[in-house]
């Protein structure tokens, strides 16, 4: 049972972090459909990490929610992928109107959702019956989720001379977080074990495929990616999930016994 609450617990703060940053677009979209767009992709991430939590609340018993896994926990104790957690700048021209750049956003997405969709189409075969039915809901959200980031990827890149400056900039910033991706963790190798969860080094083929295609198609170059290898899934982040976090854990902290 612990192999299986520690990687369900990765799944989840991936989902729940991605879907806090996407959420922080409400209202800023540069178009009005992609602002309803990017909300929509928040709600479907956040609905996965949901359902994620409520299985680790039913596993661990006693008092433990959703809530409590989302919204009591410090950053320490999250397992998300760092790429997960960086702000929207990114690499900003020194001209830009806005704190936020939309190609960092679309880049990361398409990133991690290639990466999902190949994930959650391994976990429907996964031995927990209860991870296997959230992986086939998940899927079906997350296709659409890498068709619109892949639509965007292409249209920046292939577009103007700025679009596919800027579009390179952010492949160049977040390309190398992706390292995280095939670096081993106690939780999954437990829950590889255990039958629960899947060696992504099995999808490491497919997922290059996919990134290659569409960044041939964007006309974007794939940085070469060496150095440190970043540790969220173990604990260890970036400055940037504290600040997520406090917003993100504010009013439930201040209304500890709340009921909405």
């Amino acid at each position: 049972m612990r192999a299986a609450i520690d990687y369900l617990l990765h799944l989840a703060d991936n989902a729940l972090v991605l879907g806090q940053r996407n959420a922080e677009w409400c209202g800023h979209g540069p178009i009005l459909e992609e602002d309803i767009a990017l909300s929509n992709v928040s709600l479907d991430l956040i609905g996965q990490a949901r359902l994620l939590y409520q299985l680790v609340a039913r596993l661990k018993g006693g008092n433990t929610s959703e809530d409590k896994l989302a919204y009591f926990r410090d950053a320490h104790q999250f397992r998300n992928y760092t790429l997960l957690e960086l702000p929207h700048h990114g690499p900003l021209s020194g001209y830009a109107h806005s704190s936020m750049d939309y190609g960092t956003t679309i880049v990361r997405n398409f990133l991690y959702s290639a990466l999902m969709a190949l994930l959650w189409e391994a976990l429907e075969k996964s031995a927990d019956a209860e991870l296997a039915a959230i992986a086939a809901k998940s899927l079906k959200e997350v296709r659409y989720h890498l068709r619109h980031s892949r639509d965007w990827l292409v249209r920046l890149g292939d577009g103007t001379d700025e679009s596919h400056a800027r579009a390179q900039a952010a492949v160049d910033h977040l390309f190398p977080y992706t390292a995280e991706f095939w670096a081993d963790s106690p939780a999954e190798e437990a829950a590889i074990k255990a039958g629960v969860g899947v060696d992504l080094q099995t999808l490491k083929a497919d997922w290059n495929a996919i990134v290659d295609a569409a960044f041939a198609e964007a006309t974007l170059q794939r940085p070469t990616v060496a150095g440190y290898v970043p540790e969220g899934k173990l604990g260890r982040h970036s400055e940037h999930l504290g600040f997520l976090l406090a917003e993100m854990q504010s009013l439930a902290r201040a209304h500890p016994n709340g009921n909405w």
